[in-house]
């Protein structure tokens, strides 16, 4: 049987698609990504007792979403625009990050997901690096062009997934790590030092990317994907 990964899905409850009505969505690359890898996707909507819904995975993909609220807005021009992720499903990703690390769940954390991972360990964010860090490059980029160079620390998991020159990799972020937390270990950085990968010393899998694998073509997703999928596979079969 294939190894079964929960990927909790982004809320609208502004109305954005339907005036009134709040809808729950994920991208179907994420799902694509797992299958293609060896796994089942199991979409984990928003609702109470979050973590009773790990009892019947193998895995959590923390997805990309929106942006996580500024402790002080006003201190951005007006110019800069936050899409805050609902605090209903803010409070839903934590809770199952926090029993999926509990159980020792394989984790793999996109974006946003990388963003909660350090938030829950200690670490902080850069709200909008243009204003945050001035010196760092241009991370929103064109989804489908868009691309910059990494580094990869060496004797990290990542490196060990992806080697020591890995292609290129999208961006579509303006929100980062400012710090890590005590608990990660910084594995990938942007040209610019902006970090890019973080993952968790010690665990069974514990991987955060800020760029987006899933939107991506050839070996860098499959060999991320194929390294996550196959830790859910070892646990599934014990």
């Amino acid at each position: 049987m294939r190894p079964l990964i929960g990927i909790p899905q982004s809320l609208d409850d502004r109305g954005r698609w339907r005036e009134g009505r709040d809808y729950l969505y994920s991208d179907a690359a994420y799902a694509r990504a797992v299958s293609q890898a060896g796994g089942a996707a199991l979409h984990l909507p928003v609702q109470d007792d979050p973590e009773r819904l790990l009892d019947g995975i193998d895995g959590l993909l923390l997805s990309g979403g929106d942006d996580f609220a500024p402790p002080d807005p006003a201190r951005y021009d007006d110019s800069v625009r936050f899409d805050i992720a609902p605090a209903l499903q803010v409070s839903f990703d934590r809770q199952l990050l926090r029993g999926a690390l509990d159980r020792e769940l394989p984790i793999l954390a996109v974006c946003y997901g990388m963003q909660l991972l350090s938030l829950e360990l200690g670490g902080s964010l850069h709200h909008h690096l243009p204003a945050d860090l001035p010196s760092a490059g241009p991370h929103a980029l064109a989804e489908a062009s868009g691309r910059h160079g990494i580094a990869i620390e060496a004797g990290t998991r990542l490196a060990s997934v992806l080697g020591a020159s890995p292609e290129p990799v999208n961006s579509l972020h303006h929100q980062a790590l400012a710090d890590a937390g005590p608990d990660l270990r910084v594995s990938a950085r942007a040209d610019d030092g902006v970090i890019e990968g973080v993952e968790l010393p010690g665990a069974r899998f514990c991987m955060a990317v800020q760029w987006h694998p899933e939107k991506l073509v050839g070996p860098h997703r499959e060999r991320l994907f194929e390294a996550f999928v196959g830790a859910c596979a070892r646990r599934h079969t014990g």
